[in-house]
């Protein structure tokens, strides 16, 4: 498995970097991992370099960049998560997809991915895991506790690809509303599927924070990886 930054080229001229891990193999299908809103931190690095592993070449693309690029912060630093709530609010979704769609290009142009390419976001990358699924080409794509899907419930009809959901039941910034406004909207679509986990927050798969949950993170770690071994893997 080797590690190295990738420059890439936005839609509209621009460049930002990507942390890419690839597998032992040297080539496989693409995983896009998508950040929280601490940037690209040790622990999105982690994330892919564990599913490079798996045999899927991971890029981490940094969708602060127009922000403050290369930021890492800390989620369990008070300093850090009010710097973080910060960037977030100034941060602009529509153009976050689009280094999406353009990572996406990246992606499959490289030699060392064999083929299809999927998306896995937490959070923050968890809502534009649910946007690449409703305005990208990406084969399939996974979101984790994403905030803010409920805004978006009004473009389900364009899903065409398939796409898994992990809910928090006591996610204190996915409202008990906005959870069964996405359940109620999404549950019967022939391309979703929703798993909701009871007695757990946000952040229940994020390791070594203090919301992590190792049980519930299983659950979702191994579904998420027989999700995407069937739609990515050949």
């Amino acid at each position: 498995m080797t590690n190295q930054d990738l420059i890439l080229s936005t839609l509209d001229g621009g460049n930002f970097s990507a942390y890419v891990s690839e597998p032992p193999e040297g080539n496989g299908p693409g995983l896009i991992v998508i950040q929280e809103i601490f940037g690209v931190n040790a622990i999105m690095r982690q994330i892919a370099d564990e599913y490079a592993s798996l045999g899927y070449l991971a890029v981490v693309p940094d969708l602060f960049w127009r922000l403050e690029p290369n930021i890492e912060l800390e989620p369990d630093n008070q300093e850090d998560l009010a710097k973080a709530f910060s960037l977030y609010e100034q941060f602009n979704e529509d153009q976050g997809v689009d280094d999406l769609i353009a990572t996406l290009e990246a992606v499959k142009a490289l030699p060392s991915c064999s083929g299809k390419v999927g998306t896995l976001g937490f959070c923050l990358g968890g809502k534009l895991s649910y946007l690449m699924a409703t305005r990208s080409l990406a084969d399939c794509n996974i979101s984790y506790y994403g905030v803010g899907i409920d805004n978006n419930l009004h473009e389900q009809e364009q899903i065409k690809t398939p796409l898994m959901l992990h809910l928090a039941e006591l996610d204190e910034y996915v409202s008990p509303d906005a959870q069964t406004q996405m359940i109620s909207s999404l549950q019967d679509h022939p391309q979703v599927i929703l798993h909701r986990y009871l007695g757990v927050n946000h952040g229940f798969s994020r390791v070594n924070s203090t919301a992590y949950v190792s049980e519930i993170a299983q659950q979702a770690g191994d579904r998420t990886l027989q999700f995407l071994q069937q739609h990515l893997k050949p």
